[in-house]
């Protein structure tokens, strides 16, 4: 493999993260063209789909601020986003998968969510888990991918932490 194929394997990863955005904000017009406030439809008796305008971060964190939060979470998402773009297209493509992999999809769920915040305030919210009485925060596509990602990164510097030892 010569050099240009090893730089230019980072820039395949960004492709997933496009994925991510365009699945992401699809279920998110999907919802709010099909769904008022509050409206759901139960899919399980664990699991309804129910949208849900979160003006905080994951699992409502700093929901009820009193605004300042928007800016921060924009800030910190283009943020972030930046860096992990600019890691990934340097990446080369003999680096690890689970790395490219994890990076991919936190900056789709970054980029999705923040999409929401620069055009609505809020962020689309409507997987919505429950167990008898007790309700879980609702999330979303970009949560779970952040999520997933953040798991996959994790994976990755316990596997990277073992083959060194």
């Amino acid at each position: 493999m010569n050099t240009i194929e090893k730089r230019a394997g980072g820039w395949r990863w960004l492709l997933l993260s496009a994925f991510v955005v365009l699945v992401d904000q699809l279920s998110k017009a999907y919802i709010a063209r099909h769904y008022s406030e509050f409206e759901f439809t139960r899919v399980l008796p664990v699991l309804d789909i129910t949208r849900m305008q979160n003006v905080g971060a994951a699992f409502s964190l700093l929901a009820s601020a009193s605004g300042w939060q928007r800016w921060l979470f924009i800030a910190l998402a283009l943020g972030v986003s930046v860096a992990i773009t600019i890691w990934l297209v340097r990446m080369r493509s003999d680096s690890g998968r689970l790395l490219a992999a994890g990076l991919a999809l936190v900056l789709g769920g970054a980029i999705g969510n923040v999409i929401d915040r620069i055009r609505l305030g809020s962020v689309i919210d409507f997987i919505h888990f429950h167990w008898n009485q007790a309700y879980f925060p609702a999330f979303n596509l970009a949560d779970s991918a952040i999520t997933i990602g953040a798991g996959l990164l994790l994976l990755d510097a316990l596997l990277d932490s073992r083959r060194k030892h």
